[in-house]
């Protein structure tokens, strides 16, 4: 397969908070996967590869800034491989993601889009929310920030006047959900699934993990978990994944977040040869 030419972009550190050295490190495992099986590949920063074009017929990537995205969009409309595709990373952004995933069935928390500059305490009151998460809706999570646990509506309220002050214009509002929180990642059209409790392992981005803490063991079927997690990774058009999900105390599985491409910290390389396989699988097929 030595004619089989790769881009591999990767992401910018800014869109890495607290992970740069692990995207870093899955994202050369994978790469050295492909070169054993014959593919040259090229390794590109995100920012080479928006200053500049690239030549090669098939782009893997785990861009996020939203120059890079177009730029996948339209590379891939033009006839070119683009893994994970730039529609798919569109889809990841939080509105998106959870218009999506409601409106086609996939088990999620109770939620509400919304405007950061208009007041919203009838709307969660009316919905019967108390203690909820505020998310950015126009894209992934840079900082912090932009996510934010909130115990009562006026605390949401004065988030949200935050969030506007910041020229964030949209937010996802989550209900809160009681349980164990589980954290996933997958790689469609493979075998390969994996879960782990964060908290337990000490695995986190920003501590949000301790707001639902340690995990109690609640029972829960893998095989339910795995299937909601591939049904939205084809819905939201992702081969390489990863998020996280709650399993309430009667083992009911919704997930809260999904993500384009994630660490695979935990489970780096386990995961990359199923990666690179994919990506041939995907090569062959076109």
């Amino acid at each position: 397969m030595a004619e089989i030419k790769i881009a591999g972009i990767m992401r910018a550190g800014a869109y890495s908070p607290n992970h740069i050295g692990n995207d870093t490190a899955i994202f050369n495992a994978v790469a050295e996967q492909l070169r054993k099986r014959g593919c040259q590949v090229n390794v590109y920063s995100e920012e080479q590869f928006n200053a500049d074009s690239v030549e090669e017929p098939v782009i893997l990537n785990m861009c996020r800034e939203w120059t890079s995205i177009k730029k996948l969009q339209e590379l891939e409309d033009e006839g070119r491989i683009v893994i994970n595709s730039g529609y798919g990373i569109e889809n990841c952004t939080r509105e998106r993601m959870t218009r999506i995933l409601m409106g086609n069935g996939i088990p999620y928390p109770d939620s509400l889009i919304v405007n950061t500059n208009e007041n919203v305490k009838s709307q969660l009151k009316k919905s019967g929310f108390k203690s909820c998460w505020i998310k950015r809706g126009d894209f992934h999570a840079m900082h912090k920030e932009d996510v934010s646990y909130v115990r009562h509506v006026d605390e949401a309220q004065e988030v949200l006047q935050e969030y506007f002050l910041r020229g964030i214009k949209r937010a996802v509002i989550n209900v809160h959900l009681d349980g164990d929180l589980v954290k996933f990642y997958g790689v469609k059209g493979t075998p390969f699934f994996f879960w782990f409790y964060p908290f337990d392992l000490g695995h986190s981005k920003y501590g949000w993990e301790e707001v639902n803490g340690k995990s109690q063991g609640i029972k829960f079927s893998e095989e339910t978990l795995k299937d909601i997690c591939h049904r939205a990774a084809e819905e939201l058009d992702i081969e390489v994944y990863g998020g996280d999900c709650i399993v309430s105390p009667e083992g009911e599985i919704r997930i809260i977040d999904f993500n384009d491409w994630p660490s695979f910290a935990p489970c780096r390389n386990e995961s990359a040869p199923h990666i690179a396989k994919r990506v041939l699988s995907i090569i062959k097929n076109k």
